[in-house]
C-alpha cells in the first residue's frame, strides 16, 4: 500500500468541509457510500462545480474525471470493489453537447478548449491542494473521461504526463485524433469501448494501436455492451486496480 501521506501530503488523510459546503452523498447515491462528497463552485465560466468524492480510508491515489456530476457518484462502486482507496475529482460538464464537445476536443474551438484546459488542470488541482492538502504524484494520478470526456482524458494525458501517469478512456469520440507524432513520455492508458457501438470502438481501437505503436503501455478491452452502457461503470473499478494496484 502507498499512502499519500507517505509521500509529503500529511493532510491528505483529514478532509475538513466547509459548513457552507455539502458533505454527503448525492441523493442518488444516499445511503450507499461510507465516503464525503464535497463540492465547490468555482469562478470559471460563470461558476462552474467540482465534486470531490471523499474515500473513507487512507488515500491512496486520485482520479480527475470530466462530468463530475455523475462520475463523482461512482465513489460508491470502488468501495465495493478491492481497489486502492482513490478519490475522485470531478469537474462538472456542460449540459449542452456542442458546448461540452468543445471544451472537451482541442480540435473545435481551441480558445475553448485551452480555457477549460487550465481550469481542469492548474486551478482545481492548486484548490485540491490548498484546500484539502493534496497534490500526488503522477503516478498516483490519473485522468478519466467517458464518450467526448474519454476524447478530454486522452488529450490532458498527453499534454500533461508529468501531472497524469494514467489515461483511463472509455468510448471515446472521434474527434480528436492520434498525432502523427506522439510526445514523450506517454502516460500509462486503458482504454475500453462496447462491441455494440462500433464508431466509439474503432475510435478506441484507433488510439491503441497508435499508443502501442509509440512504445506506450496500453490495456484496450472490448466489452458486450453499447454506448453508455452498464460495462462503463463496471470498468472504472478494473481501471483503478490496474493503475494503481502497485
Amino acid at each position: 500500500m502507498v499512502m499519500l501521506a507517505k509521500l509529503g501530503q500529511p493532510r491528505a488523510m483529514h478532509v475538513n468541509c466547509k459548513p457552507s459546503e455539502s458533505n454527503q452523498a448525492p441523493a442518488e447515491a444516499a445511503g450507499a457510500v461510507l465516503g464525503q462528497f464535497v463540492t465547490e463552485t468555482f469562478e470559471y465560466d460563470g461558476g462552474r462545480q467540482v465534486t470531490v468524492y471523499v474515500p473513507p480510508n487512507p488515500l491512496e491515489a486520485i482520479v480527475f474525471a470530466a462530468d463530475g456530476q455523475r462520475i463523482s457518484k461512482w465513489g460508491r462502486l470502488l468501495e465495493k470493489a478491492d481497489v486502492p482507496s482513490t478519490m475522485i475529482a470531478g469537474v462538472h460538464g456542460l449540459t449542452d453537447e456542442t458546448l461540452r464537445l468543445h471544451e472537451y476536443s482541442p480540435g473545435f474551438e481551441p480558445k475553448r478548449f485551452a480555457a477549460h484546459e487550465k481550469f481542469f488542470v492548474e486551478d482545481v488541482r492548486r484548490w485540491m491542494q490548498s484546500r484539502l492538502g493534496i497534490a500526488p504524484p503522477a503516478e498516483r494520478t490519473a485522468v478519466f473521461g467517458v464518450s467526448a470526456g474519454g476524447e478530454l482524458a486522452l488529450a490532458l494525458g498527453l499534454r500533461h504526463p508529468h501531472v497524469y501517469g494514467a489515461v483511463f478512456s472509455i468510448s471515446p469520440g472521434g474527434g480528436y485524433k492520434p498525432p502523427d507524432v506522439m510526445p514523450s513520455p506517454l502516460p500509462r492508458t486503458y482504454l475500453v469501448a462496447g462491441k455494440q457501438e462500433p464508431f466509439f470502438l474503432q475510435n478506441a481501437r484507433r488510439w491503441a494501436d497508435a499508443l502501442r505503436d509509440a512504445g506506450g503501455d496500453v490495456v484496450m478491452n472490448e466489452r458486450t455492451g453499447s454506448h453508455g452502457g452498464a460495462f462503463w461503470r463496471e470498468e472504472f473499478p478494473l481501471m483503478v486496480a490496474w493503475a494503481f494496484r502497485r
